[in-house]
């Protein structure tokens, strides 16, 4: 009877971010800039790091993943959002939910992977910057980038299959959301999601709290570190090498931890809404920004490349 359940759903109905019509066009006309300045950003980003030879270092290596991750993971969400503003009924077929909810379960689990991969980098800079060079070899950098994407594989697939094939949806269709997202979802299922939801928190909390923790530890040793530097300019350019990362890891992990810790209220699906808003839309926006604005090495690249089309 469940197999015939899950089979009567054919598609589901996202009621998009809002559904007050005087801000439809506004909304469209604000996320369809923050979605151009994502793709133009991320993929500059990515030119940049693989065109220019100073940026051959392992911190760009890992930044050039990040764009691409932010990258697909706002195109996975973003561009269906935008249809939500300017359609009447903005539905999605079931293998569309079922794409989109892996999409968003792994470059989402892939980021926060990669984000502490980049603050071990940020730690051997800092604490043992002689050996640096030893340490994170090429090698090591490309099995890094790997284990982060085959971690999230794993996680997003075991995620979206215990979603979809031990939950049962028969209806009702209407996701209070403006994709699809695990809990959204789950509302709907015909059938007991006790241990889709256990198996969803329980990955969820030892994946968000072992990356937190492996970050905190790495910036409690460079903060250690810095302070033992007595030169003041010392302690800045050790500061520097830190800030962009710190900041993204600052705007990603805030996020998560107000969606933990914030207080049930009746208003719950619109804090949900705006929180998503923040990390599938917004963050993979600043990031390359942060990047391109606090980095002075990126700067120069992007300075000294289009100085150069230009004289094309």
């Amino acid at each position: 009877m469940a197999a015939v359940n899950r089979t009567t759903v054919t598609h589901f109905i996202l009621l998009g971010f809002t559904e007050v019509p005087e801000l439809q066009v506004f909304l469209f006309l604000i996320f369809l800039l923050v979605y151009t300045v994502t793709v133009v950003g991320n993929i500059g980003i990515i030119f940049i790091i693989n065109y220019d030879l100073h940026l051959r270092s392992p911190m760009y290596f890992f930044l050039g993943h990040l764009s691409f991750i932010d990258l697909c993971y706002s195109s996975g969400i973003t561009p269906k959002m935008l249809m939500s503003f300017v359609t009447v009924l903005n539905a999605i077929s079931f293998c569309g939910c079922v794409i989109q909810l892996f999409s968003f379960a792994l470059f989402g689990t892939t980021e926060c992977v990669l984000l502490t991969v980049m603050a071990y980098d940020r730690y051997v800079a800092v604490c043992d910057p002689l050996m640096y060079s030893t340490i994170m070899t090429k090698q090591l950098c490309y099995k890094l980038v790997i284990l982060s994407y085959i971690l999230s594989i794993f996680n997003s697939s075991l995620n979206t299959i215990c979603t979809f094939a031990i939950s049962s949806f028969c209806g009702p269709t209407t996701i209070h959301h403006f994709y699809c997202d695990f809990l959204p979802l789950l509302k709907l299922s015909c059938s007991d999601t006790l241990v889709v939801k256990l198996v969803l928190f329980t990955s969820a909390d030892f994946l968000t709290m072992s990356a937190l923790g492996i970050i905190v530890a790495s910036y409690a040793s460079i903060i250690c570190n810095i302070l033992r530097i007595h030169s003041t300019d010392g302690r800045r350019k050790a500061f520097s090498t830190c800030t962009s990362h710190f900041s993204c890891v600052l705007m990603f992990y805030g996020t998560i931890l107000f969606m933990y810790l914030r207080p049930s209220t009746s208003n719950m699906l619109d804090q949900d809404r705006v929180a998503s808003i923040l990390y599938t839309v917004i963050i993979p926006m600043l990031n390359p920004l942060i990047y391109t604005l606090r980095n002075k090495e990126v700067k120069q690249a992007l300075q000294k490349n289009w100085q150069s089309l230009c004289n094309v």
